[in-house]
């Protein structure tokens, strides 16, 4: 069965069951701190999880884009990626554990035709905080799955929150047998030997966490997550997502175009060519910071493994063409942004083989020093910093290293690589950190702030002046936009003064539900119009803003306090950023 298939099947079958499909989100979250990428099915979802009424009701269901950043160096392998799709539904306040467990068996059992014995299914073993969670286990019981298949874990595996504090609750676990031999007698889901494969997540939100309590949810949630990478992979009987037809083209055409034979490097170049192109087509561009940062990082990786699979980087291009042409049936989206990520990959491309020219100067400067001192070994720590300062690779300094007679220390190297990587992991941890407690009067304040400054834009530089982009934390907004030109700092005060009058002015802010096509023809703006189902909320401020919008926003403008520009920079071609804060009055 085809990915697509199955996410068809998935989508047909709960849209049966009552639940509304609406669109997946972007990869790049619209006014989400919390992190730098879509990571979940539920992160877009959020202000409805909290208790807002979503347009489209109760039951949803979606395919959502996820990117993570935090196992980037462990692609390669047989299993990592970083762009992977999820599968969710979602019950607000309607179903819960009962009628989701009776979901989920159904359509593992009856739609995809996974044999009931080959699924083991795991549940929250209970704690001081919370009891154990009899009532899940019960339903899977009486669902079909026997109690000896039924396990019990802790908090670490069987348990959710996003962040340290807001809505949480056990969750349960689904796996697929493969049919391996045990490990051991003890070998059971916990396992990690590869017998038993994680498949969907079910989330009984029931719980709110507050200043290390529990207490009970008026209104109780279902969250599911189901990997369709995984799926796939295991539906078709193959070992790696990389031997489905998601990736199995481009890495034939890497196989025949390769000088070199190395498999995890024919992986990475296919990895993260499908996960730039995907961030491309949603809007992401190169950078030296955040989410720009994360796409240059992928994109240059690439380029590294194609040096070293010897595969003449004219060919890129043509590569290009050939996974847009795979994934188009899935992702329109690449086939309409087609140049366009042609272009910025082939840019980035360019640029990166510029940056490995000036790191093999600076790496003829250290042997050169070197030689003067009769040293013939360079120590880990020189060549991490050719890596992270130049961006020059170490297999890249060890082969010129062997060329001119020279040792290389790899294991200092290994050791300062780990470090690097731990840190990278702990700041991408500590984005995600906020979670779901991250929407508070501040962050929501500047939500509505980022309205006014569209508007604003619009008075001073032009009606085609558009949102490309957001960011709120509770210190400050950052808000992208097209403009063709550095902001004057007449502009800037203009802009500044308008914001402030609106505030001052203490405007309404309204909300109506109404469809995606009346509320376009009403005049409310928008970025991603795919995004958004056919009942769409429209916020709507005085008569100077109207956008189709999630949510939530202050009453009235009077809330927000001194608006100020304490910067305005680029962010991309053709697209400048602004960043401001809102000050007490």
């Amino acid at each position: 069965m085809k990915a697509i298939e199955i996410r068809n099947k998935y989508l047909k079958f709960f849209e049966e069951h009552g639940h509304k499909v609406i669109p997946s989100s972007p990869l790049i979250p619209e006014n989400d701190p919390s992190v730098l990428f879509t990571t979940a099915g539920m992160q877009p979802l959020v202000p409805y999880l909290l208790g807002q009424k979503h347009p489209e009701g109760t039951r949803l269901t979606d395919y959502q884009k996820c990117l993570r950043t935090n196992d980037i160096d462990e692609v390669g392998d047989n299993r990592h990626l970083t762009y992977f799709e999820m599968l969710g539904n979602w019950s607000l306040g309607d179903y819960f554990k009962e009628e989701s467990i009776k979901l989920s068996y159904d359509f593992l059992t009856k739609e995809l035709g996974i044999p009931e014995e080959r699924i083991s299914v795991t549940c929250f073993a209970g704690d001081s905080d919370c009891p154990k969670d009899e009532l899940t286990a019960s339903c899977w019981e009486k669902a079909g799955i026997p109690k000896d298949r039924i396990y019990f874990y802790g908090k670490e595996d069987n348990w959710w929150i996003a962040g340290e504090e807001g809505p949480c609750g056990p969750d349960t676990e689904m796996f697929y047998d493969t049919g391996k031999p045990k490990c051991s007698p003890d070998c059971q889901p916990s396992c990690d030997c590869g017998k038993y494969v994680e498949i969907w997540n079910n989330v009984f939100m029931e719980y709110y966490k507050k200043d290390g309590k529990y207490t009970k949810l008026t209104q109780k949630n279902v969250d599911t997550g189901l990997g369709l990478e995984r799926m796939t992979m295991l539906l078709q009987g193959k070992e790696t997502p990389f031997d489905t037809e998601l990736f199995k083209g481009v890495m034939d055409k890497l196989k025949e175009l390769a000088k070199v034979d190395d498999i995890a490097s024919i992986r990475i170049v296919a990895e993260h060519m499908r996960s730039s192109m995907m961030i491309i087509a949603d809007g992401g561009r190169p950078s030296n910071i955040d989410r720009g940062y994360i796409l240059r990082r992928l994109i240059r990786r690439m380029t590294r493994h194609l040096n070293k699979l010897q595969v003449d980087l004219k060919e890129l291009p043509n590569l290009l063409d050939l996974n847009i042409d795979i994934l188009k049936e899935m992702y329109p989206e690449l086939e309409s942004q087609r140049q366009e990520i042609k272009e910025v990959i082939n840019a980035e491309k360019d640029k990166f083989m510029r940056t490995l020219n000036n790191g093999e100067r600076e790496f003829n400067k250290v042997i050169n020093k070197l030689k003067s001192q009769n040293i013939d070994k360079i120590d880990g720590k020189t060549i991490f910093n050719l890596y992270e300062t130049y961006g020059f690779p170490p297999e890249v300094t060890k082969d010129l290293a062997t060329e001119n007679g020279f040792k290389v220390d790899l294991s200092e190297v290994e050791k300062l690589f780990k470090e690097h990587q731990e840190k990278s992991r702990m700041g991408s941890d500590q984005k995600f950190k906020g979670g779901l407690a991250e929407q508070n009067e501040k962050t929501i304040a500047y939500h509505t702030a980022t309205h006014l400054l569209n508007a604003a834009l619009k008075k001073v530089i032009g009606e085609n002046s558009h949102q490309r982009g957001s960011n709120i934390t509770v210190e400050r907004m950052r808000f992208d936009f097209n403009c063709d030109h550095k902001l004057t700092d007449e502009e800037k005060q203009k802009v500044e003064e308008i914001v402030n009058e609106w505030i001052k002015e203490d405007l309404p802010v309204t909300v109506e539900t109404m469809q995606k096509e009346d509320a376009l023809k009403s005049g409310a703006e928008c970025m991603f119009i795919e995004k958004y189902p056919d009942d769409v909320t429209v916020y709507t401020i005085g008569n100077i803003s109207k956008e189709l919008c999630g949510g939530p926003h202050v009453k009235h403008t009077g809330e927000l306090g001194h608006f100020k520009i304490v910067k305005e920079e680029a962010s991309s071609q053709g697209v400048r950023r602004i960043k401001a804060i809102l000050e007490e009055k």
